[in-house]
């Protein structure tokens, strides 16, 4: 397996990972349990997963009103660009 190919399944792992956080992170709320922080989610969109942030955000409309999402999401999308492009590039 090439490194291209290890690096895109980390990148669909940890944003799939971070897409059922999310959801999880959503039903917690509803049922007032435990939460998981948001730098806990902002540091799994630092490592790759912005994109299942995203999605995550708008599949189960959460967070969406926080202005460090809106605003901390797509900044995220663009360091994960520049992370893989600085390290296959």
């Amino acid at each position: 397996m090439s490194q291209e190919q290890i690096f895109l399944l980390y990148l669909f792992a940890i944003n799939v990972l971070t897409l059922l956080i999310m959801g999880w992170d959503k039903w917690k709320s509803i049922h007032h349990g435990w939460r998981i922080p948001e730098k806990n989610l902002l540091l799994l969109g630092l490592l790759g997963g912005a994109l299942g942030l995203l999605i995550g955000s708008r599949i189960y409309r959460h967070k969406t009103q926080k202005m460090i999402f809106k605003i901390g999401i797509p900044i995220l999308l663009i360091v994960n660009g520049f992370e893989a492009y600085f390290l296959f590039f």
